[in-house]
């Protein structure tokens, strides 16, 4: 057997140990979005560490923990912390959680990150539909044996991020009077920022906005047949286009600013969703 989908099965076996929630939606909290997870009806929390070779974050603002429960009628788990791929791991660990989530019965994957605004027009706090995603220096989940019993070997991209849940995450922004801003994230190794002459690289690429996460995710829930959405919170704006130093503080301020529309987003889209 698969080495990664043994373990991968032996982590699914410490889950059904403690609980036999089966979730329709799962749902990745970005840096500082963890807030969120308040929005939830709770029936139980799981924290990593009592999953037996699961990765744990070490990112101050991602607490590391499952959250099942309900939003409206809909079944969830929540990552209340994510992994990175900067934080030391293999790439196989960072996306270990969502194959998990999708053994746990998860249909959807919802992505959410605090990300740099590389758009010109994008400001601190805005929220950003993901429509399209660059893969920059990050390695590609997939390489390696392939886990059959995931999924194909070669899998189309062309429309990973589902078109109906994007339709579904407009129409809830406009019903709500939320501004959403549409586009097409990138994700970059870290943890260092980017350089301004890797923004302008970036914007050529015709990239708006860039983070550290997200992509490798959204890549292993395509190949595992989830549908994926994913909401961006601009947190700033990327290096070189102000003259401000950037830090994670920064990051978890301008979440902080964006929380109320990101959660009555979130939440009205999860309730709209039919499973």
């Amino acid at each position: 057997m698969n080495q990664e989908y043994e373990k991968l099965l032996h982590c699914l076996d410490c889950v059904r140990e403690k609980t036999d929630f089966v979730p329709k939606v799962a749902i990745v909290l970005g840096s500082g979005l963890g807030d969120y997870a308040q929005s939830i009806q709770v029936e139980y929390e799981l924290p990593y560490g009592d999953i037996q070779g699961f990765p744990t974050s070490t990112v101050p603002g991602h607490a590391g923990k499952f959250i099942f429960g309900t939003i409206g009628q809909v079944p969830v788990v929540c990552m209340k912390g994510r992994v990175h791929y900067y934080e030391g791991y293999p790439v196989g660990d960072v996306v270990l959680p969502i194959r998990l989530m999708k053994l746990m019965g998860a249909q959807v994957l919802f992505l959410t990150n605090a990300a740099g605004g590389v758009n010109p027009s994008f400001h601190a706090g805005d929220l950003m539909l993901i429509r399209d995603h660059i893969s920059v220096f990050a390695p590609n989940p997939l390489i390696g044996a392939n886990i059959e019993e995931l999924g194909t070997r070669f899998p189309d991209m062309s429309t990973v991020y589902d078109e109906d849940l994007q339709d579904l995450i407009q129409r809830k922004a406009t019903e709500h009077g939320i501004f959403l801003q549409r586009g097409v994230y990138t994700q970059l190794t870290g943890p260092s920022f980017e350089s301004p002459a890797e923004i302008r690289m970036l914007r050529l690429l015709g990239c708006d906005a860039v983070g550290m996460s997200t992509v490798v995710e959204a890549i292993t829930a395509n190949h595992c047949g989830m549908q994926v959405c994913g909401i961006s919170c601009i947190s700033n704006l990327a290096a070189g286009m102000t003259r401000n130093p950037l830090s994670h503080k920064e990051v978890q301020e301008a979440a902080d600013m964006a929380a109320p529309h990101f959660k009555k987003l979130v939440t009205e889209t999860i309730k709209g969703m039919v499973l």
